[in-house]
């Protein structure tokens, strides 16, 4: 019984990030929809997540940097992560 939750829920990975050519990079979760909330609010901006260390990169306003890719910053504090298609009509812990 056990097998069958594990198929139709998986687990959330640690660590995904929104860039290709990251090691961290799933293509078909993101396409799923991940939902993140840092200190207790949604964010929709999130480049990358990490649960177990504890942060989060969201972009620096308009900057790039000399690839063309956003300047981000690291944010420090608890993060929750779900999937956005199991928790359509709300979000995890009731709120």
């Amino acid at each position: 019984m056990t097998d069958e939750t594990e198929t139709t829920t998986p687990a959330l990975p640690d660590r995904l990030a929104a860039d290709p050519a990251s090691p961290f990079h799933d293509a078909e979760l993101l396409q799923r929809g991940v939902g993140v909330r840092f200190k207790g609010v949604e964010k929709t901006n999130v480049e990358e997540y990490c649960v177990s260390e504890g942060w989060i990169r969201v972009p620096a306003g308009n900057a790039r940097d000399r690839r063309g890719n956003p300047m981000t910053l690291k944010l420090k504090g608890p993060v929750e992560v779900w999937l956005r298609e199991d928790a359509e009509g709300g979000e995890p812990g009731g709120a």
